[in-house]
C-alpha cells in the first residue's frame, strides 16, 4: 500500500507506526458558519480513507478536532452582541455561536453519512494543555514573550518551509513586521494572543489571553496520539502556514509528530472559487434539500483523485444521478434472480468476483485512487448484468454492496418502493407478453404506460422483458 505523503512530495510505502494499529489527525472545522459542500469534500475524503483502512483490517484511531475559539468566530459573535438586549456579553455570543455551527455541522455529516470521528476535540477543552505546550517551547528557546503575547520563533525551526517546500530566505523577502507589531521576526507567529477588550480570554502565566490558531493541533492531536502517529490531514489549503506552522512547534517541542501527510484539492463551483458575494455558495443544507440523494455529491468526489482539484456542476450531479441508477437497477434485479434462479455455481462465481475485488483494492493501496477503484466496481456491475441468472446472485449482490460500503454509499436501500408490488407486475407483465404474441399491440402498449404511471419501466430485450423501478 502507498500513500502519496506532501511532505516527501512523493509516493511512499505506507508502514504504520505499531502494527494493526492506525492513529489519524484531520483538521476540522471552524465553527462561524453553515458548512458547505467544500467542507463536505474534506470530511468525505478522510472517511473514505478511514473506512478503506478499516476494510483493510487496521484499528483506526480517527481524530477531527474543532475550533471553537478564533478571529472569524469572534467576529461574527460582535455583529450578533450588537443585535442583542443589553447585558448580552461578547463570551456569551462567542458560545453561541460556536455551538450552532458545531451543531450544524453535526446535522450536516449525520445528513451526508460520513462517520463520527473516534475523539472530537475542541480548543477550549484544550487551554491548560495549550498553555503548558507553549511553557515548553519557551523553556527549550523555541518561543519568546512580547508583553502578553507568546510567538514562536521560525529561526529556531529545523529546515522550517520543508512541507511547503519553500525557503526560508526566499519567504521571508518583501515580508514586513507590521506597526506595533512585537514579533522579532515578520514570519514569526503567534501561539498566544493578549487579551483585548471584551473577547474571550484564559488566565496564563503571561496574562489573559486566548491561544493562536496553529497550536490547538499540535497539542490535540500529540495529546490524544502521542507525539508519533501515522496520519495527518486537511485540505490543501492548510499546507502553509497552518501545517508548516504545526511541524515548527511540534519538532520544537521535541516531537516526531506525523509521519504521512495527506492532503485533498479544493472544490471550485464552474470553474470557480465558491463565494456568497459571487452568489455560487452551496451550503450542505441546501444540497439535500435540491437532491436529496448524498450519493450524488460522493460520487462525484469518487469520480476525481482526492489530491486533485474537482468542479461542481448541475450537469455532473446529473451524471452522478445516472451512475447510482446504475447500481439500483442491477441490485434490484439480483435481488429478483435470488427468487427466481436459486441455484448457481457459487464457486465460480466466487473466483469471478474476487478478480474485481482484487482490481478495487489494488486502485485502493494505490495512493486511494477512487477513480480506478470507482470504475473496477462499475466493470463489475457490467459483468453482473450479462451473467444474471448464470451467477450466485446474493453473493454477487454482498461483493457489490460490500465494496460500495467502502465508499459510504447508501446501496443496500435498493430501488424506491412503489404501489405496485411484484407480485402484481409479473401478472401485467404476464398480460402485456400474452397481448403481445396475440398481435394485440395496443393493449400491450396500454399495460407499459399504466406500469410507467405507477415508476415500473419495461425493457424488451431478445431474452424477453425485464423490468425496473424508476429512480
Amino acid at each position: 500500500m502507498k500513500i502519496y505523503s506532501s511532505l516527501a512530495r512523493k509516493k511512499e510505502d505506507f508502514q504504520p507506526i505499531n502494527e494493526g494499529r492506525i492513529g489519524m489527525y484531520v483538521c476540522g472545522p471552524t465553527v462561524y458558519d453553515e458548512p458547505h459542500i467544500g467542507h463536505a469534500r474534506s470530511a468525505y475524503i478522510f472517511d473514505v480513507v478511514r473506512r478503506y483502512l478499516a476494510y483493510k483490517g487496521f484499528k483506526v484511531t480517527f481524530v477531527r478536532n474543532v475550533t471553537d475559539v478564533d478571529d472569524k468566530i469572534i467576529d461574527k459573535a460582535k455583529k450578533v452582541a450588537s443585535n442583542q438586549v443589553q447585558g448580552s456579553g461578547l463570551l456569551e455570543a462567542t458560545i453561541e455561536i460556536s455551538k450552532k455551527y458545531l451543531d450544524a455541522y453535526h446535522r450536516d455529516m449525520d445528513l451526508l453519512g460520513i462517520g463520527k470521528p473516534d475523539k472530537e476535540p475542541k480548543a477550549t477543552e484544550y487551554i491548560p494543555k495549550m498553555i503548558k505546550f507553549i511553557t515548553l517551547l519557551i523553556e527549550r528557546g523555541a518561543a519568546y514573550t512580547a508583553d502578553g503575547d507568546v510567538y514562536f520563533d521560525v529561526k529556531k525551526a529545523r529546515n522550517y518551509g520543508k512541507l511547503s517546500n519553500q525557503n526560508l530566505d526566499k519567504m521571508e523577502v518583501g515580508a514586513r513586521v507590521a506597526s506595533g507589531d512585537k514579533k522579532k521576526d515578520s514570519l514569526d507567529f503567534a501561539l498566544w494572543k493578549k487579551a483585548k477588550e471584551d473577547e474571550p480570554s484564559w488566565p496564563s502565566p503571561w496574562g489573559e489571553g486566548r491561544p493562536g490558531w496553529h497550536i490547538e493541533c499540535s497539542v490535540m492531536s500529540s495529546d490524544i496520539l502521542g507525539g508519533e502517529f501515522d496520519i495527518h490531514g486537511g485540505g490543501i489549503d492548510l499546507i502553509f502556514p497552518h501545517h508548516e506552522n504545526e511541524i515548527a512547534q511540534s519538532e520544537g517541542a521535541g516531537l516526531k509528530f506525523a509521519r504521512y501527510w495527506i492532503h485533498n484539492g479544493l472544490l471550485t463551483i464552474k470553474g470557480e472559487k465558491m463565494s456568497k458575494s459571487l452568489g455560487n455558495f452551496i451550503s450542505i443544507k441546501d444540497f439535500i434539500a435540491r437532491h436529496k440523494d448524498p450519493d450524488y455529491l460522493k460520487l462525484l468526489f469518487l469520480n476525481t483523485h482526492y489530491r486533485h482539484p474537482v468542479d461542481y456542476t448541475e450537469e455532473k450531479i446529473a451524471e452522478m444521478k445516472s451512475q447510482k441508477e446504475r447500481f439500483l437497477i442491477l441490485l434490484d434485479k439480483l435481488d429478483r434472480a435470488q427468487t427466481e434462479n436459486p441455484e448457481s455455481d457459487t464457486k465460480k462465481t466466487e473466483a469471478e468476483l474476487n478478480n474485481f475485488r482484487k482490481k478495487f483494492e489494488e486502485a485502493m493501496d494505490d495512493d486511494f485512487n477512487t477513480p480506478l477503484a470507482l470504475a473496477a466496481l462499475f466493470d463489475l456491475v457490467t459483468h453482473a448484468n450479462k451473467n444474471i441468472g448464470h451467477e450466485d446472485a446474493a453473493l454477487t449482490s454482498k461483493v457489490i454492496l460490500d465494496l460500495g460500503s467502502v465508499f459510504g454509499l447508501s446501496l443496500s436501500k435498493g430501488m424506491p418502493a412503489e404501489a405496485v408490488d411484484d407480485s402484481a407486475i409479473k401478472k401485467l407483465l404476464g398480460e402485456r407478453d400474452a397481448a403481445r404474441k396475440a398481435k394485440d399491440f395496443k393493449k400491450a402498449d396500454e399495460i407499459r404506460k399504466k406500469l410507467a404511471a405507477e415508476g415500473v419501466i419495461i425493457e424488451d430485450t431478445k431474452d424477453g422483458a425485464v423490468w425496473r423501478r424508476k429512480l
